[in-house]
């Protein structure tokens, strides 16, 4: 596995146990969606102004959100997402990025009640479930990607 992480951010500590956190959750969500070889992915942790220029230039909405995937292929409106198929089990699969706001994450784990690592690890499941081709549009989409977080976030013992 390849990760980066990168801290653009300096309103909150991030210890190495947030780190290892991060390592864990890449490596239960590739299971959990049955893939195989072996995932790269890059994590940006930044603060609420950053987040809401990605937003506004990416999505066209001004205004900070938690969480943004990146995928490496983009995919065109009607395409289905097929994830490359390394040819070893270590073969490197280029995933994309996720962003994280990690002052929007503290806000969402004060007004639900539960622990930053918590919420930090619930929006790096999605975004991760993002790159690996789980959407929410619909109401059936919106189920199965609720039931693998839950899968991920219960074996991480990251409940609320």
């Amino acid at each position: 596995m390849e990760l980066a992480i990168l801290n653009q951010q300096e309103q909150l500590q991030v210890p190495e146990t947030l780190h290892e956190m991060m390592r864990r959750i890449v490596m239960v969500c590739w299971r959990v969606m049955g893939r195989h070889g072996s995932p790269e992915v890059s994590i940006l942790l930044c603060d609420n102004q950053q987040i809401q220029r990605l937003n506004r230039d990416y999505r066209g909405i001004d205004e900070p959100t938690d969480v943004l995937s990146f995928p490496q292929e983009e995919m065109g409106a009607g395409e289905e997402v097929i994830p490359q198929m390394p040819g070893a089990p270590d073969e490197l699969v280029l995933l994309g990025d996720v962003v994280i706001s990690l002052e929007k994450a503290q806000e969402q784990a004060q007004a639900y009640g539960h622990s930053f690592e918590r919420e930090v690890g619930y929006l790096l499941t999605h975004g991760l479930l993002h790159l690996m081709g789980l959407d929410h549009g619909t109401e059936e989409e919106r189920r199965h990607m609720r039931e693998k977080e839950e899968e991920v976030l219960a074996e991480l013992e990251l409940m609320r």
